[in-house]
């Protein structure tokens, strides 16, 4: 049923007018950064950070058509924000709504191609350059702009906000590091937040910082990554590592950081004194360290076997170091054992829940500020195990290789908590009903 504050919202509302001098400071910042922009490319070229064949974008330069009609535009920062609008693009794609999705990073883009449907449109966002972002808006028109979590480029959000495109900050996250800096900041943030119509925050936290840093209509719609479907995995593929790895127990290390390989390397060490065949799946989060990994491994006196090289992992590897973009699947399958990386260092812990949907149990650090809710949830119901250290990292590996009912008990409790905390997908439907109308009205008046 649809909410009062839906039924009341109008669209677009007054935006305001006056720019503090931080924001009239940034963009003539950027304005003049324009000439610069060529050997920012080519640098970012030669570190793999953007695409050789696309870097027209990044100039809001494109190839691609506009579709006909409303067009929505998405926007998320990198393959996490990406994948957490997966199951809202789906439902939009229902409504015969056509979608721009923006993203700043390669390994995005190959998801986006990898994941998605071919009619999703992705582009890289522009450089926040005032031209570039003019450019892209001119091509593109937006009917509504939606931005993911905390991605927020101002030139972008103002020249959107000045042409009148509905905007929604949607699966909003205000980490307990930012909101210090950015209340630091109050009128900066808060010219930038005052022009969404509507902010969709992940939890009650998570609202009542947007609105004291100036939001103007912040709703909690709980977070869009626990309705992800699990991740798919190529059955041919899955059927040959198992074969390989048939008899062996495993753990998997997903989306690890640096400062984090080593300790896993170590506690590997440790554990196989116990569990002799045991094998140690590293997926980091960022592919090209896969070979700095695999020489920590080499140092340590184990095998190490590269996915990135097409190795498998042999009955003499020790550590399997899946160094490929989109694969997380294959591995979840592979381990009922997970450790969640970004989370034994001060990087916040990464999501967890796609691991849970494929039957894991989840074992993490003591950082996971970035899923605070969940991670707690989770803590408090046992269906998850917290290890501050290098001794429990071991100790709580350990029991869960020795006991598979421990195991089974943690994967009944993560799916429950996971299932309780679930539904934000709905909400944001909800709360996005009146500017999805509005898109449909002038779908059904070009069509007449």
């Amino acid at each position: 049923m649809r909410s009062s504050a839906a039924r009341d919202r109008k669209m677009p509302k007054s935006l305001p007018i006056a720019l503090p001098i931080t924001l009239r400071m940034y963009r003539r910042l950027a304005s003049g950064l324009v000439p610069l922009a060529p050997a920012l490319i080519k640098r970012r070229l030669k570190q793999g950070k953007e695409d050789p064949a696309r870097v027209g974008e990044r100039r809001g330069l494109s190839r691609d058509v506009r579709p006909h009609g409303p067009l929505v535009w998405i926007h998320g920062a990198s393959v996490g924000e990406v994948l957490a609008a997966a199951a809202l693009i789906a439902r939009l794609r229902d409504l015969n709504l056509r979608i721009l999705l923006t993203s700043g990073t390669v390994t995005s883009a190959a998801v986006v191609a990898k994941r998605f449907p071919p009619d999703v449109i992705h582009q890289y966002v522009p450089y926040d350059s005032p031209r570039y972002v003019a450019r892209f808006l001119d091509h593109w028109k937006p009917s509504l702009a939606l931005f993911i979590e905390s991605d927020l480029w101002p030139n972008l959000i103002l020249a959107g906000a000045a042409r009148r495109v509905p905007m929604v900050l949607i699966n909003g996250r205000m980490s307990p590091r930012s909101f210090p800096r950015w209340r630091r900041m109050h009128g900066t943030i808060s010219a930038l937040l005052s022009r969404f119509d509507i902010c969709l925050a992940q939890s009650k936290i998570d609202a009542e910082r947007f609105s004291a840093l100036g939001g103007r209509d912040v709703v909690t719609t709980g977070n869009l990554k626990l309705d992800v479907p699990a991740p798919p995995a190529d059955p041919g593929k899955l059927e040959r590592l198992m074969a390989m790895t048939r008899g062996r127990p495993i753990i998997v290390a997903a989306s690890t950081h640096p400062g984090e390989d080593e300790m896993l390397i170590a506690a590997h060490r440790s554990l196989v004194g116990f569990f002799p065949q045991l094998l140690t799946v590293i997926v980091p989060r960022h592919p090209d360290r896969g070979s700095s990994i695999a020489g920590l491994v080499m140092a340590s006196g184990l095998k190490p076997a590269l996915r990135s090289r097409e190795e498998l992992p042999m009955a003499t590897t020790d550590v399997y170091v899946a160094d490929t973009m989109g694969e997380l699947g294959l591995f979840y399958r592979l381990s009922p054992i997970v450790f969640m990386g970004g989370s034994l260092i001060h990087h916040g812990g990464q999501n967890p829940i796609e691991a849970i949907k494929l039957g894991a149990a989840i074992v993490h650090g003591p950082h996971v500020f970035n899923f605070a809710d969940v991670y707690e949830a989770l803590d408090a119901s046992g269906g998850a195990r917290q290890a501050d250290t290098q001794e429990a990292l071991v100790k709580q590996l350990g029991r869960l290789l020795a006991e598979p009912t421990v195991r089974d008990k943690m994967q009944r409790a993560a799916s429950s908590v996971v299932e309780q905390l679930g539904g934000a997908l709905d909400r944001t439907m909800v709360a996005l009903e009146p500017y999805l109308l509005q898109l449909r009205i002038e779908m059904g008046a070009a069509n007449a």
